[in-house]
């Protein structure tokens, strides 16, 4: 009886050092993808802001040129409006369709990244 207690208190030590290991392997998977997709947000973010504040100065300066070739300035800043509330029309009138792409685009991109993962 000793002995067979003997072998079976080795392997019970094992199957819980398994379990920790497991575990912590899995926090530091978590913290890895956390970590790449916080990253990657951040990079983004601060990309959009430059891109904002650059698409923002590029309309100032078109409404100022337009007004200037209109004769008045706020011709300029009314004519840079309604290119974007045309623009904004032709979006809703679409919206299905880009939806559509948006979302096909999203869960094409997913899928190769899971492959990608399962297959490492």
């Amino acid at each position: 009886m000793d002995a067979s207690e003997n072998l079976i208190e080795p392997l019970f030590d094992r199957v819980k050092e398994y379990g920790k290991t497991s575990v912590e392997l899995i926090k530091l998977k978590a913290v890895d993808r956390s970590s790449d997709f916080l990253s990657k947000f951040i990079f983004q973010l601060v990309i959009s802001i430059f891109l904002l504040l650059g698409i923002l100065s590029l309309n100032i300066a078109a409404a100022l040129w337009i007004g200037d070739l209109l004769g008045k300035t706020y011709f300029g800043f009314l004519s840079v409006t309604g290119f974007y509330v045309l623009l904004a029309i032709i979006l809703l009138l679409f919206r299905k369709k880009i939806k559509m792409n948006i979302s096909n685009s999203i869960i094409t991109s997913l899928t190769t990244a899971l492959c990608k993962k399962s297959q490492q």
